[in-house]
């Protein structure tokens, strides 16, 4: 049996939602003789980063990332921080010689992307960027039906991702809401992952318009127990929020087909509202990440007068990772993804082979969230250069 050691940096949200799939991977999935090791968490905060380790079985800890990155005995670094941080520590990461697991988005803007893509590929490492949607059964199943045809042609794309998170004016002003840790809000945030499906589902984006708009100009300053989706941990005084609220893209797919994105964390009601339409010459898709196990597929196909959006239940073992879970109709969750994710990953280090999205989709990605942010700054459609 080898093993993989795997170090992370970062222990909140998704330090846990990364060491979850870590731990279990091996348990339902067959690895080619691979087990991962949690070996070491780092984080700046001796005492949570110890009750982090402890709780989900890591090793050992380090509070100096590039301790971590320096250690001959990590062969992964999973990297669970802010995206102001990314950049370095992938970059230093690669030229150490690690693989990659990177949170979305990518990077604070293209330039950083680029240099982070270059990197990695000079090193010849695994680099891989987080979009876990992509890895829903019933996303992959729609990725199946379109490949095959049955949609035809595809028009029209409408992807729409909502939260209600921070619609009170008193949650504090965490790094989400500041553009020097965040690079935005919820368009980087929430519109890289509709941008990523998109990608993945369509085709890649020729042209973009944008607006977006600020509802909450200042908040309360946080203080160290503020955290994302954690509201009432204020600190005292008032600060200003430097990124967007809200977010609307207009696109045009290099294929001729047209798209839509929302993203909003002001969505009363909407906890995490990621939803698509696709409509096609011959068939139309519709998925919605709050019933993920489900795929809503209308085709002109069928019999005219038996014609509708039929729902289809992804929970069977023809479905792409299903087998390795449950029997028929015992659906998956959210979680689910992130193990899909993490198995990818390491059959794509065991074999020497790249993964998708990887840090060339996140290039792409991230010129398509600046030339909108470039286009609601300037008023006009962009034109990309990829």
């Amino acid at each position: 049996m080898k093993t993989l050691n795997i170090g992370i940096i970062g222990y909140q949200f998704m330090g846990k939602a990364h060491s979850n799939a870590w731990l279990q991977a091996p348990h339902f999935f067959d690895l080619g003789g691979v087990k991962p090791v949690l070996k070491a968490a780092c984080g700046r905060s001796e005492e949570p980063l110890k009750a982090f380790a402890d709780n989900w079985g890591w090793e050992e800890i380090e509070t100096d990332w590039r301790k971590l990155i320096a250690r001959e005995d990590i062969d992964v670094v999973d990297i669970a921080v802010p995206q102001h941080l990314h950049y370095e520590i992938a970059v230093e990461a690669v030229k150490a010689g690690k693989h990659v697991f990177l949170e979305k988005p990518m990077a604070m803007g293209l330039e950083q992307a680029r240099k982070m893509a270059e990197a990695a590929n000079t090193a010849g490492v695994v680099h891989y960027l987080n979009h876990n949607y992509r890895r829903c059964p019933a996303v992959r199943l729609a990725k199946k039906l379109i490949d095959d045809g049955k949609i035809g042609t595809i028009y029209h794309w409408r992807g729409t991702y909502l939260q209600d998170w921070i619609t009170d004016p008193n949650f504090p002003l965490t790094w989400h809401l500041q553009k020097e840790k965040a690079g935005s809000g919820p368009h980087g945030d929430l519109n890289s992952h509709s941008i990523d499906l998109a990608r993945y589902l369509v085709g890649e984006i020729d042209k973009v318009s944008a607006m977006t708009t600020r509802f909450i100009e200042e908040r309360p300053l946080p203080n160290e127990h503020a955290a994302t989706f954690k509201g009432g941990t204020s600190g005292t005084g008032m600060g200003k929020v430097t990124v967007e609220d809200a977010s609307f893209l207009t696109v045009m797919f290099k294929n001729g087909a047209l798209g839509s994105f929302e993203a909003s964390r002001f969505a009363t009601g909407r906890k995490n509202y990621n939803y698509f339409e696709i409509y096609g010459s011959n068939g139309s898709i519709i998925f919605n990440l709050e019933r993920m196990n489900e795929l809503q597929f209308f085709s002109k196909e069928d019999p005219i007068d038996s014609q509708g959006f039929r729902t289809i239940l992804a929970t069977e073992p023809e479905h792409d990772y299903i087998a390795n879970w449950w029997p028929p109709g015992h659906i998956i969750g959210y979680e689910h993804e992130f193990t899909h994710a993490v198995v990818d990953f390491i059959t794509a280090v065991k074999n020497g082979t790249s993964i998708s999205p990887n840090f060339e989709d996140g290039v792409k990605e991230m010129e398509i969230l600046d030339a909108a942010l470039q286009s609601a700054a300037e008023g006009k459609t962009i034109t990309l250069q990829q």
